[in-house]
């Protein structure tokens, strides 16, 4: 039985080098432009947890002057989702989007743009301190989420213009 599945899993790696598949950050050139994009976002907590998840994604080399610049506006909005007896919500939605501009900084061209949006949800507590925790965990799941539907979408946009 081993012998078999060892020999299926030989085949489907040979089916899958012959289909021209390549990955997403092989393609040359996408990790390093990635690497020279600058985030810039309004204040805000939401808009400082996004920029940290997009450095982190895209791997910002701080020593290298950028080369793209990634301008950003934000909206977050927050609804009650679940109401207890008394009338008191005690669950939320947040809502993030993030409307995006890659501009390449030393023609000032736009390049993409974009929009990347996502929703969580948490629960409030009786307790402020917990309720607050609750609302910042949300807000950094819906930076994370967005930061990396903005990755994948400029990385992915990177590889057809360089390939």
């Amino acid at each position: 039985m081993r012998k078999l599945a060892a020999a299926a899993l030989v085949f489907a790696s040979l089916g899958l080098s012959a289909c021209g598949f390549t990955p997403l950050y092989a393609t040359p050139g996408v990790s390093p432009t990635l690497a020279s994009v600058e985030v810039v976002v309004p204040d805000g907590r939401s808009a400082y947890l996004l920029r940290e998840h997009l450095d982190d994604a895209m791997a910002r080399d701080l020593s290298v002057p950028a080369a793209y610049r990634l301008e950003m506006t934000i909206d977050e909005a927050r609804y009650p989702r679940g109401v207890r007896v008394d009338n008191v919500a005690n669950r939320y939605e947040l809502r993030l989007t993030a409307n995006y501009r890659l501009v390449e900084k030393a023609s000032g061209g736009l390049l993409r743009t974009g929009t990347a949006q996502a929703v969580v949800s948490y629960d409030s507590a009786d307790q402020p301190y917990a309720g607050i925790a609750a609302q910042q965990d949300g807000q950094d799941r819906a930076a994370a989420e967005v930061a990396r539907k903005i990755q994948i979408d400029l990385a992915s946009w990177l590889a057809r213009q360089k390939g």
